[in-house]
């Protein structure tokens, strides 16, 4: 179960020290070799302090905690991680993706058109899904459910039978990734979020898209976070990055 995790471990360098980290209502920053984000996990235990143990750590030592039971530690884990997977100057080198290319609709609007018609899950109850509501037959899974949400056990009976999942990336923190991908082999994949690792390692877990986020004005982003914004970032120092097995 922990072979996806202990790969993403592996493409980390082992020089590499974090200058300092960000504890969010909404997100976790870490700063390495650029900013990674994840989200602030709502399980997580409020009483756990970071204070000594990350600032000068090295991004491999912390990235570790991704596999932590503890959801705070498994959250900045992921936030070490993506601070050196999803820096603009990594996406554009080692990658070739264009960022300045990358199309500014949410990863929902952009695949209106393939979703038409086809039987659609999505993990975690994002914005803007009501753009797909009336395009396709949706199911949205969410651990807090609200509305017509099922909760998430119900996955097991609903992924088999999808065309498209779209899974959010929160799934890493929380362990339940790989059983969901097991349920989702029938279905074309999404990883969702800016939690998102954006690396084509995951493609081998049977993701087929990946749809995350690349900070590219660090202290704007840092600023925003650290007043506690949740969503304006996106359109204020950070840039949507989605790209697919296929290349596309």
């Amino acid at each position: 179960m922990w072979t996806m995790y202990d790969h993403l471990l592996d493409l980390l360098p082992e020089d590499v020290k974090i200058r300092e980290c960000l504890v969010g209502l909404a997100w976790f920053l870490v700063r390495s070799e650029g900013v990674g984000i994840a989200m602030t996990p709502p399980e997580g235990n409020r009483n756990f302090c970071f204070t000594g143990k990350v600032a000068g750590a090295g991004v491999r030592d912390v990235a570790c905690w991704l596999k932590s039971w503890n959801f705070f530690e498994a959250a900045m884990g992921l936030a070490a991680i993506n601070s050196v997977l999803n820096t603009p100057e990594r996406l554009q080198a080692d990658l070739g993706l264009n960022l300045t290319g990358q199309p500014e609709k949410h990863i929902f609007l952009h695949m209106l058109d393939q979703v038409r018609g086809k039987k659609v899950a999505v993990i975690g109850h994002f914005r803007d899904l009501e753009l797909l509501a009336p395009v396709c037959q949706l199911s949205i899974l969410e651990r807090r459910p609200f509305g017509d949400d099922f909760p998430d056990p119900a996955c097991e009976y609903i992924l088999p039978h999808q065309d498209y999942v779209f899974i959010t990336a929160t799934t890493l923190i929380n362990k339940t990734l790989p059983r969901l991908l097991e349920l989702s082999r029938q279905a074309y994949v999404v990883l969702v979020g800016p939690s998102t690792p954006l690396t084509p390692l995951l493609f081998d877990y049977g993701i087929d898209m990946l749809a995350g986020t690349a900070v590219i004005e660090q202290e704007q982003v840092w600023r925003l976070i650290q007043e506690g914004d949740r969503k304006e970032f996106f359109h204020a120092g950070a840039q949507m990055v989605k790209f697919s097995a296929a290349g596309q």
